[in-house]
């Protein structure tokens, strides 16, 4: 039986007045889409041609979710979250709103600095996983904002990135049994 075919590529939505969001099918069952979600985050966490070399997380609920993306010129952005829920294999929450011990963080809206809660989420579909990520905005303004700095564009390119990785791994593991 053949799969059916899937579009490569991840679909925009906007299901909500205050969300953002990215689907796509991955090709690599839901464990394995989350064991590269987090655990090769570095590879595919921010669109390429920049990189992730730092990743300190501690994937639990109040747990820190720590990032540094770095630039090609070589200007570092540092993202201090706080993990709100984590489901392995199912679901991944995050906030800039606080950071570890529940700390409120002052955000300044400039950038990407502003309020959001992100809703990951990988879903059983068929024989692999519909890979879903949300940004849930405080305001119009921070939605508007991330929409203008190229939020599908971006974050359809890491859902890319991160489903590379999971179906090449899945693959060798398949190659493997």
């Amino acid at each position: 039986m053949s799969k059916p075919r899937r579009p490569p590529w991840p679909s925009r939505s906007r299901s909500r007045s205050d969300e953002l969001s990215i689907t796509r099918y991955i090709d690599a069952s839901p464990e394995t889409v989350y064991r590269v979600w987090t655990e090769r985050t570095g590879e595919w966490w921010c669109p390429k041609p920049w990189t992730t070399p730092v990743v300190e997380w501690d994937l639990k609920a109040g747990g820190r979710a720590f990032t540094v993306m770095r630039s090609p010129e070589g200007e570092d952005m540092p993202h201090d979250r706080l993990f709100l829920e984590v489901v392995p294999n199912e679901k991944v929450v995050f906030t800039k709103a606080f950071t570890a011990g529940w700390n409120p963080q002052v955000l300044s809206g400039e950038g990407c600095d502003f309020g959001m809660v992100a809703i990951m989420t990988f879903e059983a579909e068929g024989d692999g996983t519909r890979y879903t990520a949300r940004a849930r905005h405080w305001d119009e303004e921070a939605l508007k904002a991330h929409e203008a700095m190229g939020f599908h564009e971006g974050w359809g390119q890491v859902a890319n990135q991160l489903a590379e990785l999971a179906e090449a791994e899945e693959a060798t593991e398949s190659q493997a049994a």
